[in-house]
């Protein structure tokens, strides 16, 4: 079952349970989604729909950021959305796994004494083993982190 599907009956159930903010959350997702297949003019595939559920998330954290700091109803609205928006994204790696890939990265090239010099290789490498189980910017500073 497809993840739109699954959404779907979430949205009907949270309209069934009469919550207005939950189904709303779920009806953007699920529009965002049909969207993209719209564009693509075929079925997502799950890496493709765990895009756009993290493209979601990523949005509504901006949101809650710039949000000025008296404005309590807007970044409560972003906690909620967020809230329901993670139940259907995907598992992200830990800092442990991404080190072990980093460290397997670094035996499959070869590196014995990495530096700074180093780091492009490396993630060249690495973010097609990562890339859309862990954040860009998680990896960055890990990789910093070793090449030190």
């Amino acid at each position: 079952m497809s993840k739109i599907e699954v959404i779907r009956g979430e949205m009907v159930k949270a309209m069934k349970e009469k919550d207005k903010e939950r189904k709303e959350t779920l009806s953007m997702l699920l529009a965002a989604l049909k969207n993209k297949a719209i564009d693509k003019r075929a079925d997502l595939t799950e890496e493709e729909e765990n895009e756009v559920i993290k493209k979601e998330i990523r949005q509504t954290k901006e949101t809650k950021e710039l949000a000025p700091k008296d404005r309590i109803d807007i970044i409560e609205a972003c906690d909620k959305r967020l809230q329901v928006l993670s139940e259907f994204a995907p598992e992200e790696m830990s800092e442990e796994a991404i080190r072990a890939v980093i460290e397997d990265v670094l035996a499959k090239l070869c590196i014995e004494n990495p530096s700074a010099k180093d780091k492009g290789k490396v993630m060249k490498e690495l973010m097609p083993l990562v890339k859309g189980k862990a954040d860009g910017s998680i990896v960055n500073r890990l990789v910093s982190e070793v090449l030190q």
